[in-house]
């Protein structure tokens, strides 16, 4: 079968585990927006620590759960497809810095936007989960165009020597502007305001919406990348959730530090590599978890150590393009 090529079989889980596993997260979430932060502040370095060690134990616990209720192997595949999400959101964190220094965004404001652009990958996740596990086992040939692209991917990721946001080429952005004025101030903070009778929206809604578009393309990279561990529709999908539920209180822990890391950048290229060269090979050699998940290890530890040894001069952030408005203090950006 094929969820035997790329791990055990599926565990039966009942509707009601789902319903579990989701009200915990929206608690969680809930707790986390409606009660820690419920005032717009700037994250300090210690909250982010604190909150980033908290979600890597509710992982690591979740995980123990699991070795507990449905074996080592399932264990090891969740271990494995977190680290390798967890891995791979390091790029989303430079993506977000560099977006939010495109947008001017108040330090204090940024974690509503992480907050809400999270919530809504959790949806579009468990939907690409869902259809690409049914489709994979339905055509067995979808399993080699997956790994192809990874490999594909992440030699293109290999090859691009920096990253760049061009929010203004962005089709979604377009389409909000198209359809909902933008006013031109952040507006203490709210994704939109009414003004004589009117529905507008703000900078700060114009910077969620590119944020969960390119989550979009993240998830495109990502999900294939552990179906190339496992097809349990209920592992895949709770990594994932672990994994980019950590990622709010990590970017704030490490947004800085990540332009320093220059080769983790082909770190990462050489993962979605390894993973897609997983897939491809899947009929021919079955390359065991326990291999997969040191391989990851191991191209992340040298990725972060020659970087160190060899570090590279950080590059300036992306500002406006030219002839943008003149930026204000604490309220920065205009459409």
């Amino acid at each position: 079968m094929i969820v035997e090529a790329s791990g055990g079989p599926p565990v039966d889980v009942g509707i009601e585990i789902w319903i579990a596993f989701n009200v915990f997260l929206l608690g969680m979430l809930a707790l986390d927006l409606g009660v820690f932060h419920r005032r717009d502040h700037e994250i300090s370095l210690k909250e982010a620590l604190i909150w980033s060690l908290i979600w890597t134990l509710l992982a690591l616990a979740f995980n123990g759960l699991i070795y507990a209720w449905q074996g080592p192997q399932k264990a090891l595949e969740f271990f494995t497809g977190y680290l390798i999400e967890r891995s791979l959101s390091m790029d989303n964190i430079f993506v977000f810095l560099l977006i939010f220094s495109y947008f001017a965004v108040p330090a204090r404001y940024q974690y509503k936007v992480l907050f809400w652009g999270i919530l809504g990958a959790l949806v579009m996740r468990i939907l690409f989960i869902l259809t690409g596990v049914a489709l994979i086992e339905r055509f067995h040939w979808l399993i080699y165009v997956m790994g192809a692209f990874l490999v594909f991917t992440g030699i293109k990721l290999g090859l691009e020597r920096e990253k760049k946001v061009e929010p203004e080429r962005n089709p979604v952005l377009r389409l909000v502007r198209r359809v909902l004025p933008i006013t031109e101030d952040y507006e203490s903070g709210r994704f939109f305001v009414r003004r004589a009778g009117r529905l507008l929206g703000t900078p700060l809604l114009v910077v969620l919406v590119v944020v969960e578009s390119t989550d979009l393309v993240f998830a495109i990279d990502s999900i294939p990348a552990i179906l190339a561990i496992t097809l349990d529709p209920f592992i895949v999908y709770t990594s994932n959730a672990f994994a980019i539920l950590g990622l709010r209180a990590l970017y704030f822990a490490v947004a800085g530090l990540m332009r320093m890391f220059y080769y983790l950048h082909y770190g990462l290229a050489a993962i979605l590599v390894f993973v897609g060269l997983k897939m491809l090979l899947v009929d021919l050699y079955k390359i065991p978890i326990v291999v997969a998940l040191g391989a990851v290890a191991l191209i992340l530890t040298i990725s972060v150590i020659a970087s160190l040894l060899w570090p590279k001069e950080p590059k300036p952030l992306p500002t406006q393009p030219q002839g943008a408005p003149n930026p204000k203090e604490e309220e920065p950006w205009a459409s």
